[in-house]
């Protein structure tokens, strides 16, 4: 059952080196209990807990779920929380990847029914769904995040502080979340509609859902780099913002229809061909 947490740790100033850092902080002593573990043996621990549902505290993830899309500062302070209680910042439950593996095989079997491509095409989208679009994708920008980080927004470089590769990859399923809780589901009772038309309209809501669901997706990604306090120039990952708002605009004056593209790209991977 989840308990209500305690505030998150205070971030102080080290005049030292000119950098912040928790007061738990990084640079705890090495005889930390949680020092014992090095990154392997906790992704290691992770894994094998996968299966282990009744381990998982599920009422929590719920929560984390529910705030990402109305408070998601709320869910990087329980990141804080965890790097002072367990001295790590990414989740050590795999409870809410879990509840976002059920999330995307649900939609995505509706969303095949919803489209028409039988049985054998609708395991095909859940399969790359799941595995290509959410793990694999997901690992590709999680190490690009992981990287960039850890190159140019350190704010002390001489430090052994680091980004931990799992919190990037926790960042981006709390982003990847909503995004896509926004596409799957926002868009659902309009995807016939959208893959057969060229309308102006139908143009216009549906880019701008998708420009609402990738901004929405930046700015979680920006909120989850933000909550590290050892880092610097977090605000340029907002950026982007203004290379989507850019397309969002050339796409309706062009009437380049984005979700007429995601479908034509879901029934072309599972072998579809829409009827005349």
């Amino acid at each position: 059952m989840y308990v209500p947490m305690s505030p998150p740790p205070v971030i102080t100033a080290n005049n030292n080196n000119n950098s912040t850092s928790l007061d738990v902080g990084e640079h705890s002593p090495s005889t930390n209990i949680f020092d014992r573990y090095s990154a392997a043996a906790k992704r290691y621990k992770y894994l094998r807990r996968l299966l282990k549902f009744r381990q998982m505290d599920f009422e929590f993830a719920i929560w984390q779920v529910g705030h990402l899309f109305y408070a998601p500062q709320k869910v990087f302070r329980a990141f804080q929380y965890r790097k002072q209680t367990k001295n790590q910042w990414a989740r050590d439950d795999p409870a809410f990847l879990v509840l976002l593996m059920v999330f995307l095989v649900v939609s995505s079997i509706i969303i095949g029914v919803v489209l028409g491509m039988g049985f054998f095409g609708i395991v095909k989208l859940v399969i790359w769904v799941v595995l290509v679009d959410c793990v694999l994708v997901g690992l590709l920008i999680s190490t690009i995040y992981w990287y960039i980080a850890n190159r140019h927004l350190i704010a002390n470089p001489k430090s052994s502080i680091d980004v931990e590769w799992a919190y990037c990859f926790d960042v981006h399923l709390n982003a990847v979340l909503p995004l896509l809780a926004i596409l799957h589901v926002g868009q659902l009772p309009f995807f016939n509609t959208f893959a057969v038309t060229t309308s102006y309209l139908y143009c216009l809501i549906g880019n701008t859902v998708w420009a609402i669901a990738v901004g929405y997706y930046i700015y979680i990604l920006f909120l989850g780099f933000s909550a590290l306090p050892f880092l610097r120039n977090v605000h340029v990952l907002l950026y982007p913002l203004t290379g989507l708002f850019l397309i969002y605009i050339l796409s309706i004056i062009v009437r380049w229809n984005f979700t007429q593209m995601i479908v034509t790209f879901y029934e072309y991977r599972v072998g579809h061909k829409r009827l005349p």
